[in-house]
Parts: structure tokens; sequence; C-alpha cells
């Protein structure tokens, strides 16, 4: 019962913006689980739901996993917002930035985890990106381009 009512929950929260306990608890009894609101608080805590911001604002559940989705929106939007250029060397590429933002778009150029990249030096308003080969840069520069658009 325990597992089919969890499975159940991520289906509901997965579906609708469920903003209180006390309406997953609704949408479950409506799908046939009568549950307790003791119940409720901890299948939230088993499953590590987490509260989260919709496009509109509204606060809802979320299963713990969104949390990387945010963080990939978030990087994403620190690189788009601050790269200016984008040139390449060999297997350097080389992007400016705004002032003193190099390092927060280096970051998320870190952050997104690309096995083609080895790694970034950051200073100011300068990232030195260095690629595996450079057969990849091509590939690199046209993501990078990608994320700026």
């Amino acid at each position: 019962m325990k597992v089919s009512r969890q499975l159940k929950i991520i289906e509901i929260i997965e579906n609708n913006l469920i903003e209180t306990q006390e309406e997953l608890a609704q949408a479950l009894k409506d799908a046939g689980f009568p549950v307790t609101q003791a119940t409720i608080s901890r299948d939230i805590k088993e499953l590590k739901l987490i509260k989260v911001s919709s496009h509109e604002g509204v606060q809802h559940y979320a299963p713990l996993k969104d949390i990387g989705t945010i963080y990939i929106e978030r990087v994403t939007a620190v690189f788009k917002e601050s790269v200016l250029t984008i040139d390449y060397v060999e297997n350097t590429i080389v992007l400016r930035t705004l002032p003193a933002m190099a390092q927060a778009a280096a970051l998320a150029i870190d952050s997104m985890d690309w096995c083609e990249i080895v790694g970034t030096i950051a200073g100011d308003d300068t990232i030195f990106v260095l690629v595996r080969n450079r057969d990849m840069v091509g590939e690199i520069v046209g993501k990078f381009k990608k994320l700026m658009k």
C-alpha cells in the first residue's frame, strides 16, 4: 500500500500544482488512498519532496530531482547574460564576459559537466576553456552559441 501510495503522490505532483499537504491528501483520497496528515508528512519526507516556484510564482511540491533542472536553468541564464564573445585557438576556447562575470560564467560551464571540457580558468572578464582535443572545439563552440540564444 505504501509503495502504491507514494507512486501515486509522485504522479499527482508531476501532473498538478499541489501547494499544501491538505491538497495532496485530498488528491490521494480522490484517487482511492485514504490518508492522514501524519502519513502525508512522512511520505513527503521519505520521497524528499521540496517546494519550488512555478513560472507564475506559485509554491508547489516537486521531487528533489527538479532542483537539478532549476539549477541548470539558472546556470544557463548566468552564462547567457554574461558571455559576450566566443573565439578559439587549437583546443582552447576564449570567452569574453561582462566585467566581473567571468568567474560566474566559468562556474556555469564547469557545472554543465561536459566530458569534452577538461576545465576552465577565469579572470575578471575572460575565460579560457580547455577542450580535450581540437576536434571537439567546434562542437563545444556550437553548444556555447546555443546557450547564448
